[in-house]
């Protein structure tokens, strides 16, 4: 926390920088300048606290951004910057924001529709009925959500089987408490390692620092960051067996399979693109996501029944993360506004130049359990750093898993703890971040040994 201070410090100091590629202000002494910051920081306190005042996260950071484009237009105006190189600046930003964007909602159209088809629920149904005792299950859950995680994201995957815990640990709050603690490390460890996992390692994909199969040389330093806080909690899991459940079969609906094929077509589609056509990946996502439109149009007309709306996916995409999505939103302007002015060079400075690439990375992570790793990163992405493939795999790696230090340090995290019925808290977790800190070292050591 006294690093963070002292980071945040250094941002009032006034300094020339670049940001994206293009000539910011460097009128970060300035009172207006200091005020973005300010804004920034009650706009994520907002943030923070979500979990007590149920404002959704993405209403006060499109706020700030508005706030803060609109002082770095004042700004460019008073020291002469022509409107078009302002516009430069801010269209930088709205790329950047769209591409990972329209990524994002064919992502969450295709989980939702899975979801729509009983594939989630049918695995969480087979699970329950199979009657494991608690520590094999607690294997098979975390194994689950950390595979899971690297194909849909953490917050899902760790909500799906969060159900199984809450469904067989009823009874046993123990269980239940460290079974989430399991879930939120496996859910920020397997999105690490793969693009589709989480939202940061996807923004270095796009940013082109890595290529797509880069990141799995992240794989195997994800998987000791869950394996050696998991063989720690193993042996406080109750050594019983859960009471019988007389849990019915869920049955998949007509298409669940074909649509489960096609994302994975999808996401070979996003791939080539990138890889073979130097594509944007979007645009290989948009094209399965018409794939998707054409099959439901098929479900629709040949599996609806009458009385019923029948496969729709306009309302899977409805029915998106809007609040994630326009969080981010939020949080690419805010920060980038906050980089135009002058900001991000002062803190790649105080960081990378002054601590090494190394130490700044390793911090990246640590930051990202108190602050979301999505603006950390977008910032890391906006210092124009000269660092190698060794180096963008490490903040890729720390970022992503950073956030399991702490209950609220992921959005996995947050959810669990609205999910489990006080039976899972910010202090239970807390009990646990020693062997998660020891997995957090681990990973990094693995990475240094694999891949530096």
């Amino acid at each position: 926390m006294r690093s963070l201070f002292v980071l945040l410090s250094l941002l009032l100091l006034p300094e020339m920088a670049m940001a994206g590629g293009f000539e910011s202000l460097g009128l970060t002494g300035t009172e207006r300048g200091i005020y973005t910051v300010l804004i920034f920081i009650i706009a994520y306190g907002f943030v923070m606290t979500e979990e007590f005042t149920h404002l959704r996260k993405s209403k006060p950071v499109i706020l700030a951004a508005g706030i803060i484009w609109a002082n770095a237009a004042v700004l460019a105006a008073q020291a002469g910057v022509s409107v078009e190189d302002m516009h430069e600046a801010f269209e930088y930003n709205l790329k950047e924001y769209a591409e990972l964007m329209l990524f994002l909602l064919v992502a969450m159209t295709y989980i939702n529709s899975m979801a729509e088809r009983n594939v989630f629920e049918a695995l969480r149904s087979w699970l329950v009925r199979r009657q494991f005792g608690y520590r094999k299950l607690f294997l098979i859950t975390g194994v689950i959500t950390f595979f899971l995680s690297a194909v849909a994201d953490n917050l899902t995957a760790a909500l799906l089987v969060g159900a199984v815990v809450m469904a067989v640990g009823a009874d046993n709050p123990k269980f239940v408490s460290i079974g989430f603690v399991n879930l939120v490390v496996a859910a920020n460890a397997g999105g690490a390692f793969c693009p589709f996992g989480d939202i940061t390692t996807l923004m270095v994909w796009q940013a082109e620092y890595a290529e797509f199969f880069d990141f799995f040389r992240l794989f195997i330093p994800s998987a000791v960051n869950y394996g050696v806080p998991a063989a720690v909690m193993y042996f406080a899991v109750p050594d019983e067996q859960p009471k019988v459940t007389d849990e019915a079969a869920v049955q998949l609906k007509p298409g669940a399979i074909q649509i489960c094929v096609m994302f994975l077509l999808t996401i070979v589609t996003a791939v080539s693109f990138k890889q073979a056509l130097h594509l944007p990946p979007f645009m290989g996502m948009m094209v399965g996501l018409s794939a998707l439109m054409l099959y439901g149009y098929r479900l629709k007309t040949n599996y609806c029944i009458e009385g019923e709306e029948g496969f729709d996916v306009f309302n899977k995409v409805r029915h998106a993360e809007w609040d994630t999505l326009l969080f981010f939103f939020g949080v690419v302007f805010a920060v980038g506004g906050l980089g135009y002015i002058g900001y991000l060079e002062l803190l790649s400075g105080a960081m990378y130049d002054g601590l090494g690439a190394t130490t700044a990375n390793i911090l990246v992570g640590v930051i990202s359990a108190i602050v979301d790793n999505i603006p950390v990163m977008f910032a890391v992405l906006n210092m124009n750093l000269d660092m190698d493939l060794y180096q963008w795999l490490l903040v890729t790696l720390t970022a992503g898993v950073g956030g399991s230090l702490l209950s609220v340090g992921s959005a996995a995290g947050v959810a669990l703890m609205g999910q489990s019925d006080h039976k899972y808290t910010f202090f239970s977790h807390l009990k646990w971040t020693p062997a998660i800190a020891g997995g957090y070292i681990a990973s990094i050591v693995a990475h240094y040994l694999i891949n530096g």
